[in-house]
């Protein structure tokens, strides 16, 4: 019994139950007047490390964001437990095309969440990986300073919260993965 409920937890979770879980954490955090961001956690890390002394944007009560710091813990502790205990061994169910395209491409292993043709320390140290890990994590990083947060902030609590900004920001954010998907991502592979 316990083991077939096991077995249950390890498979994905359908969008009736992850998202209406979203949901009660981002109505937790507005019954608390808080808001749902990651990378707001790095202005809070550089303040705790002493930044605010140096650059005026530093310069907060980072004590007001701690319960945020506890959010990404969460997120490592529960990323951990999953990897860990509920790792699912069976291939990724894709669409065929989207196999097909990915082959052409040279990624071939669809055993994992993410596919070892891409993500391993071999391809870190080639030309390639250079460009996709440490290029494409400093954009990403750029583009999370320069629209005010991150996916997971805009899409969730600033489309959920009606601004502008972040109804702009998650259309770029649409855009720029379109560009990279159809136009970035072929040249790099």
């Amino acid at each position: 019994m316990i083991q077939s409920a096991f077995e249950t937890i390890k498979q994905p979770w359908p969008w009736y139950v992850a998202g209406p879980m979203i949901s009660l954490v981002y109505f937790t955090l507005i019954i608390s007047g808080r808001k749902l961001g990651i990378s707001s956690n790095l202005k809070t890390m550089c303040t705790i490390l002493g930044a605010g002394k140096k650059y005026q944007f530093f310069n907060i009560d980072w004590r007001a964001y701690s319960w945020n710091l506890l959010f990404v813990l969460g997120l490592i502790i529960g990323g951990a437990i999953a990897q860990l205990y509920l790792k699912n061994d069976l291939p990724i169910d894709l669409n065929e095309s989207t196999i097909q395209d990915l082959k052409e491409l040279g990624i071939s292993n669809f055993n994992n969440t993410v596919p070892e043709d891409l993500f391993n320390w071999q391809n870190l140290l080639t030309f390639r990986g250079f460009i996709f890990f440490i290029v494409g994590g400093f954009l990403i990083g750029f583009g999370t300073r320069y629209a005010d947060g991150c996916t997971s902030g805009h899409a969730i609590t600033g489309l959920a919260n009606l601004q502008i900004p972040s109804l702009i920001a998650v259309i770029g954010f649409f855009i720029g993965g379109l560009i990279a998907t159809h136009l970035l991502f072929p040249l790099i592979f």
